[in-house]
């Protein structure tokens, strides 16, 4: 069975290996202030800076969630206004918890199944928080929006939800302050870690609200998650296995290459963006290209979404619900590192043939 759920989703191949090799050598059970956590934790960072291409003055904590940094930057990043761009469930739960943690929140919203040309944030925000990829809808953002709100709020924190498009997007960093993501989607790793990705300026701009009496978290303020990571640890314990396997698999995508990754990403997606264009009932749920997610792809059949289902499942192929208020209407197929050429090239047949 292969999963195409967008997270958790398929395991990264080389994940069971790992995952031997690290109870034989107890990884599991090591301390968070010991000094082979510290290797772990370096080569796990040093590894994503790598494949990231991430800029001077980035830095990598390790947190549970990227639900869990939602909260976080919010509440070291934000003392009065966020304004979030709003084009499905996950980026209007980010809002929402700006709106929950007493913020002065605003949004641009538009309509599921649709993205941004442009984004409309009042001057002076603080943070502008923007999803690249909505898993819950299949849109992306294109990748010139980022250097445009950049230019029109250079004082603004700019930060990126790349949940499901990492390590796939190549992100111009000098364009943002901060990125997250969670492992359990293009990673192809077990839930349970959220990696935030944070500049200088968000630093920064925590310090100085924690100096002027400010909220700005508690035990994993960003603050507090800085300076630990300096010293490669965590300020609570950690879960110290998803980091180990994080590091392996990043080092795996290390060697396969990144061009390489990227190139089979666009390859599988457009085999199946091209077989849904052909077909007279199963359509891309985004109806314009250029919106259109390369790594969670969202389609509808009608009244014979669930037959579609039942075809894939006879195939051993595990397709996504659609989620919230599209669930019993759409599919969502995840295409990340750990499904091949071959799984989609199948996908391609089963979809031309019902």
């Amino acid at each position: 069975m292969v999963s195409f759920i967008p997270g958790p989703s398929q395991l990264f191949l080389t994940v069971p290996d790992h995952l031997r090799v690290a109870l034989k050598d107890g990884v599991p059970s090591l301390s968070h202030r010991s000094k082979a956590f510290e290797a772990i934790y370096s080569e796990t960072a040093d590894g994503l800076r790598t494949l990231l291409r991430l800029s001077s003055g980035f830095h990598i904590a390790f947190v549970s969630s990227a639900t869990e940094i939602w909260e976080r930057s919010i509440q070291s990043l934000v003392e009065r206004t966020s304004f979030h761009a709003v084009n499905g469930a996950f980026s209007r739960r980010y809002y929402e918890v700006s709106k929950i943690l007493g913020r002065q929140a605003s949004a641009q919203v538009t309509p599921d199944g649709t993205s941004f040309d442009t984004i409309d944030a009042q001057p002076g925000q603080e943070l502008i928080a923007l999803t690249h990829n909505e898993t819950s809808t299949g849109v992306s953002l294109p990748g010139d929006l980022f250097r445009s709100v950049r230019k029109q709020h250079p004082e603004a924190l700019i930060i990126i939800d790349a949940v499901s498009s990492l390590p796939y997007v190549d992100l111009d960093y000098t364009c943002v302050d901060s990125v997250f993501f969670s492992v359990q989607k293009g990673f192809g790793l077990p839930a349970g870690l959220g990696v935030w990705i944070y500049n200088d300026r968000c630093v920064e701009k925590a310090t100085r609200m924690q100096a002027a009496g400010k909220s700005a978290g508690t035990h994993h303020s960003l603050v507090s998650l800085h300076s630990f990571a300096l010293k490669n640890q965590t300020p609570s314990t950690p879960n110290v296995l998803a980091i180990y396997l994080l590091g392996k698999v990043t080092g795996d995508f290390l060697r396969r290459g990144i061009s390489k990754i990227r190139h089979e990403t666009e390859y599988k997606a457009a085999i199946v963006y091209q077989a849904l264009e052909k077909h007279q009932l199963i359509k891309p749920f985004v109806k314009q290209p250029a919106h259109r997610s390369q790594t969670v792809i969202t389609v509808t059949a009608g009244q014979r979404i669930s037959d579609f289902a039942a075809v894939l499942e006879s195939k051993g192929l595990h397709p996504g619900e659609g989620y919230g208020t599209h669930k019993q209407s759409q599919l969502r197929f995840a295409n990340f590192p750990a499904h091949s050429k071959e799984t989609y090239e199948l996908l391609v047949d089963t979809i031309s043939s019902f």
